[in-house]
């Protein structure tokens, strides 16, 4: 049988990203394609983006016929996004989907970015095989969640937002905070504490993933945590968003 592919985009709100992707392995499998996120982050600038990069990806192969699926910084319920981290206020509410199904010109499987991570990590990554709740966590501008339940994803957790010391969480200990405080890793690893140890208390979680780009320096920070529950590295950092929007554009 043919392997299958499928594409994914990940949105974000400094870069918009995608390629092919093998849906059996995870792997890219054309060159992974990016172009500037607006600035405004407006929602017609952002779609005319993303079609420009969909027709980019478009050189490395033949993608007529293959799925779509897009992954966005907000809360997505029913096609619709009910909040905007980093873009325009202006999608809030807005029937992003069928905005961007009529602009690419094709149907897309559409989901939040760390929810698209969280399955990136469930199929082929970290949290592949592991029973119970496993919880992805994406520190970059801001704190990303997805809680995965006995190999299936609840969506739209939004821990980033839990209220700790009266501040978002991810305003003290998204890695934004570290560099715009310009704190040390050991400091860095202060406030992380305190955010992991309130998540584990609330949630009793059976293995923690921190993903995003700092992911790749986890050895700086990641033993300096004291937790009781295990916490590891996800396997694909900047590529997660790409790969599970990928594996759920056929679901």
């Amino acid at each position: 049988m043919a392997t299958k592919h499928a594409i994914g985009i990940d949105i974000g709100g400094t870069g918009i990203k995608g390629a092919i992707v093998d849906l059996e392995t995870g792997a890219l499998v054309s060159e992974r394609r990016k172009v500037r996120t607006p600035a405004g982050g407006e929602p017609d600038d952002i779609i005319a983006a993303t079609t420009e990069l969909l027709e980019t990806i478009g050189e490395d192969g033949d993608i007529d016929g293959l799925a779509l699926g897009v992954c966005f910084p907000a809360i997505v319920k029913r096609g619709h996004t009910l909040s905007a981290a980093n873009v325009s206020e202006q999608w809030i509410g807005l029937a992003a989907e069928e905005r961007f199904e009529q602009s690419l010109g094709r149907d897309i499987h559409f989901i939040n970015d760390a929810d698209a991570a969280g399955v990136a990590e469930l199929r082929f990554g970290a949290a592949a095989d592991v029973d119970g709740l496993v919880i992805l966590t994406t520190l970059g501008t801001g704190i990303g969640s997805a809680f995965l339940y006995d190999g299936v994803l609840v969506p739209n957790t939004e821990l980033g937002h839990l209220e700790l010391d009266a501040d978002d969480a991810e305003h003290r200990a998204a890695y934004s905070a570290m560099e715009r405080e310009e704190l040390s890793w050991k400091q860095w690893a202060h406030r992380l504490q305190r955010f992991y140890a309130h998540v584990e208390f609330i949630f009793s979680p059976d293995l923690l993933v921190v993903g995003g780009g700092v992911s790749k320096h986890q050895e700086h920070f990641l033993p300096l945590l004291d937790l009781k529950t295990p916490i590891v590295p996800a396997v694909h950092r900047n590529n997660a968003g790409i790969i599970g929007a990928a594996a759920l554009a056929l679901d």
